[in-house]
Protein backbone atom coordinates (compact mmCIF):
# COMPACT_ATOMS: atom_id res chain seq x y z
CA UNK A 1 0.00 0.00 0.00
CA UNK A 2 1.41 3.36 -0.96
CA UNK A 3 1.33 6.29 1.36
CA UNK A 4 -1.18 8.37 -1.25
CA UNK A 5 -3.78 5.60 -1.04
CA UNK A 6 -3.78 6.05 3.23
CA UNK A 7 -3.99 9.24 3.00
CA UNK A 8 -7.25 9.39 0.08
CA UNK A 9 -8.65 6.48 2.15
CA UNK A 10 -8.85 8.14 5.54
CA UNK A 11 -9.31 11.61 3.94
CA UNK A 12 -12.84 10.45 2.37
CA UNK A 13 -14.09 8.32 5.34
CA UNK A 14 -12.80 10.88 7.73
CA UNK A 15 -14.92 13.83 7.23
CA UNK A 16 -13.24 17.58 7.69
CA UNK A 17 -9.90 15.81 8.24
CA UNK A 18 -6.62 16.07 6.81
CA UNK A 19 -4.26 13.64 7.05
CA UNK A 20 -0.38 13.56 6.45
CA UNK A 21 1.31 10.39 5.56
CA UNK A 22 4.61 9.33 5.91
CA UNK A 23 6.15 5.86 5.16
CA UNK A 24 5.76 3.00 2.44
CA UNK A 25 5.34 -0.46 1.95
CA UNK A 26 3.28 -1.46 4.69
CA UNK A 27 4.80 1.04 7.65
CA UNK A 28 3.02 4.26 8.10
CA UNK A 29 3.62 7.75 10.14
CA UNK A 30 0.22 10.01 10.21
CA UNK A 31 -0.37 13.05 11.18
CA UNK A 32 -4.33 13.84 11.59
CA UNK A 33 -5.39 17.41 11.43
CA UNK A 34 -9.21 17.05 12.65
CA UNK A 35 -10.25 19.51 14.93
CA UNK A 36 -13.40 17.24 16.00
CA UNK A 37 -10.86 13.98 16.34
CA UNK A 38 -8.27 16.72 18.59
CA UNK A 39 -11.37 16.93 20.53
CA UNK A 40 -11.73 13.45 21.55
CA UNK A 41 -9.58 10.95 23.99
CA UNK A 42 -6.85 9.77 22.82
CA UNK A 43 -8.29 6.12 22.57
CA UNK A 44 -11.42 7.29 20.95
CA UNK A 45 -9.29 8.97 18.13
CA UNK A 46 -7.09 5.76 17.54
CA UNK A 47 -10.43 4.04 17.31
CA UNK A 48 -11.35 6.34 14.53
CA UNK A 49 -8.82 5.79 12.18
CA UNK A 50 -8.08 2.13 12.87
CA UNK A 51 -12.41 1.39 12.37
CA UNK A 52 -10.91 2.59 8.64
CA UNK A 53 -7.52 0.55 8.37
CA UNK A 54 -8.55 -2.79 9.98
CA UNK A 55 -9.20 -4.54 6.88
CA UNK A 56 -6.04 -3.61 5.52
CA UNK A 57 -4.28 -4.61 8.59
CA UNK A 58 -5.60 -7.95 8.84
CA UNK A 59 -5.07 -8.42 5.11
CA UNK A 60 -1.11 -7.78 5.84
CA UNK A 61 -1.06 -4.63 3.13
CA UNK A 62 -0.29 -2.34 6.73
CA UNK A 63 1.82 -3.57 9.49
CA UNK A 64 3.00 -0.75 11.93
CA UNK A 65 0.72 2.70 11.67
CA UNK A 66 1.72 5.69 14.31
CA UNK A 67 -0.43 8.68 14.73
CA UNK A 68 -0.20 12.35 16.18
CA UNK A 69 -3.06 14.04 16.17
CA UNK A 70 -3.09 18.49 15.71
CA UNK A 71 -6.39 21.08 15.80
CA UNK A 72 -6.15 23.18 12.63
CA UNK A 73 -4.96 25.50 15.14
CA UNK A 74 -2.13 23.45 16.58
CA UNK A 75 -1.35 22.31 12.94
CA UNK A 76 -0.97 25.85 11.54
CA UNK A 77 1.51 26.81 14.77
CA UNK A 78 3.30 23.96 13.55
CA UNK A 79 4.06 25.19 9.95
Amino acid sequence: MQAVEVKSLLEEKLSDTEVNVEGEGCNFQLNVVSDELAGMSPVKRQQQVYAHLNPWIADGSIHAVTMKFFSRAAWAERS
